[in-house]
């Protein structure tokens, strides 16, 4: 009896542990990586940089973003027409919310009243409310061709929004949803940042090699800062200062100083990165490599990758949640 006991408290201890492993808590450091071509998400392991585990999530996952709460982490699945809400820190399925026409790219204003939705192949902007757990729909404002990234104001009046497709960006006001004003700029225009400042947007111009500084207030461009083939996305290094571009055709990251609005740095990086995660440190940069199905992990101060991921076909949205700031 006490053999037969004692095996079974062993293997109920056992799958106890496993259920503890699979539920991603004995990770306090998972890293998601939103699969877009396979619709799945990959949970790595942030300090043994191995995977855990990979799960399907709904059609063409591109983007994340944490709830302001920092409680959810909500992955838009532009296909699949609908929000996805994980753990952050476990990234585990908390809820899924149906009838979001194509969420491409979100974002919540800053003071919180706003979440924005960028439907790139329906050429529009959605414009909900959110209460912390539901969504209204307020109003959908028409863009010429394909609304890619946003970026907001610091007094959330205004959100900026590129489009792909029309080689301009626009300038919608948040309290009326009306274009406030569309100007053009370089040739396929991607990833947007409004510097810390709230002086200057930086536009990726991913048909080109550059990135295109715009005073918003002005409307005028006032620099094109030299980066890389396919400039694209952004990610702030959390010091209110410097920030990543990624450059996809090139190859390579580069650092801006955002006051002197200078290339400072370039980071080679294979295999078109995309969407970049930096650590609560600011040591370690991961960035989704569009087209070899990895991710990197880059030193920073090195400026060298030292590691490569196995993930899914065409990595996009990448989040951890021990994360620099976002400015």
């Amino acid at each position: 009896m006490r053999l037969r006991f004692s095996g079974r408290f062993w293997i109920l201890s056992s799958l106890l542990s496993l259920l503890f492993f699979l539920s991603g808590q004995g990770h306090a450091n998972v890293v998601v990586v939103l699969n877009s071509r396979d619709a799945t998400v990959s949970l790595l392991d942030q300090a043994t940089q191995k995977e855990i585990s990979t799960f399907p999530i709904g059609k063409e996952p591109h983007h994340l973003m944490a709830t302001p709460d920092n409680k959810s982490l909500i992955v838009a699945n532009a296909l699949g027409n609908e929000l996805v809400f994980l753990d952050p820190v476990s990234g585990q399925i908390q809820r899924r919310i149906p009838n979001i026409a194509d969420p491409y790219q979100i974002g919540f204003s800053p003071d919180q009243k706003w979440f924005v939705s960028n439907s790139l192949r329906l050429d529009r902007v959605d414009f909900y409310k959110f209460d912390g757990k539901d969504f209204q729909l307020i109003s959908r404002v028409p863009l010429p061709k394909l609304p890619s990234h946003m970026a907001f104001d610091a007094a959330s009046t205004t959100v900026f929004i590129t489009q792909q497709g029309s080689d301009q960006i626009s300038a919608i006001d948040l309290a009326t949803q009306k274009v406030k004003w569309t100007i053009p700029v370089g040739k396929l225009p991607a990833g947007i940042a409004m510097t810390p400042d709230d002086k200057h947007l930086l536009v990726g111009i991913m048909g080109k090699d550059y990135v295109e500084v715009i005073d918003w207030r002005t409307q005028k461009t006032v620099k094109q800062i030299k980066t890389g083939a396919g400039a694209h996305n952004f990610r702030a290094m959390g010091d209110k200062r410097h920030i990543f571009v990624s450059n996809r055709v090139s190859n390579t990251i580069n650092i801006i100083d955002q006051v002197t609005l200078e290339n400072i740095a370039t980071i080679p990086v294979p295999g078109g990165p995309d969407c970049m995660e930096l650590t609560a440190d600011g040591k370690t940069l991961w960035a989704t490599l569009r087209w070899i199905k990895k991710v990197a992990v880059i030193d920073v101060e090195s400026r060298k990758v030292v590691k490569l991921i196995p993930v899914g076909r065409s990595p996009h949205g990448v989040y951890f949640h021990n994360r620099a700031g976002i400015l």
